[in-house]
């Protein structure tokens, strides 16, 4: 089931990912969707996209918060729109256990809207560099 609008996309990405809500984030997207996360897997399709959230929620990720920044929201259209999003990441761990520290971090999505209501079709989840 789509969102409302487009610019509930980040909040609800952002209490899905704090919820460790695999399910709740991965419906945000279509089934075809392609989604390239955090850790630079690229997932194609709603299940492969399950399946890689659920391996980062278990490792790196195990602890993560989410801290929301600056948004912007261009719509294309009536039925499409592009979302940006600033993230502070933190409680991330490094492969031998230790805390990564603060991560600057970007989600940018290509959402759609049918008849159901808004999902992405693409999306890009990035560290911030600079």
């Amino acid at each position: 089931m789509g969102l409302e609008g487009p610019d509930a996309f980040a909040r609800a990405f952002s209490g899905a990912w704090l919820a460790r809500d695999v399910a709740g984030l991965t419906g945000l997207f279509t089934e075809d969707a392609d989604f390239l996360t955090l850790t630079g897997e690229w997932a194609e399709g709603r299940q492969a996209i399950a399946r890689t959230v659920t391996g980062e929620m278990k490792g790196a990720f195990a602890r993560a918060r989410l801290v929301t920044g600056r948004a912007k929201l261009r719509p294309l259209g009536k039925d499409m729109a592009v979302v940006h999003q600033r993230f502070v990441l933190s409680g991330v761990l490094n492969p031998d256990g230790t805390d990564a520290g603060r991560i600057a971090t970007i989600l940018m999505a290509v959402l759609l809207r049918d008849r159901t209501g808004w999902q992405a079709v693409s999306a890009q989840f990035t560290v911030e560099e600079g």
